[in-house]
């Protein structure tokens, strides 16, 4: 019963990940890294066949196998965020909705820049 449950949050997160890669109001990555857990715990297959596509090395790879981004896809991230995040703040009809998106860019930045090392920096410290 939990195998089965697994797997169907697993693929669920998939999906909407998935959508995520097309629209900037679903986050991806989070989806990718629920279907991971999802996955490595109920089915090789499944986490197999996750760890082969090209969302999960786009977007997870980097920080699930070395828990560290290189730099340059930590900028791609941040400049793609920005002109996402601007747009939805520009266009949120609600000024709540503005200022949660103005915490949750803020919240990135911070997580990019400062919790989440460098590849090169751990590297080095290894």
């Amino acid at each position: 019963m939990k195998r089965h449950f697994l797997i169907s949050v697993g693929i669920l997160s998939f999906l909407l990940g998935s959508a995520g890669a097309i629209l900037p109001v679903l986050p991806t990555t989070p989806f990718l890294l629920l279907s991971g857990y999802c996955f490595a715990h109920s089915s090789n297959k499944f986490n197999d066949w996750l760890k082969k596509t090209k969302l999960y090395h786009l977007y997870v790879s980097d920080y699930a196998e070395t828990k560290s981004i290189p730099k340059n896809k930590k900028w791609k991230i941040l400049v793609n965020s920005y002109i996402l995040m601007g747009i939805s703040i520009y266009f949120a009809p609600f000024q709540l909705v503005k200022v949660m998106l103005v915490f949750l860019t803020i919240g990135l930045t911070i997580a990019l820049v400062f919790v989440i090392p460098n590849r090169k920096d751990q590297l080095k410290n290894e």
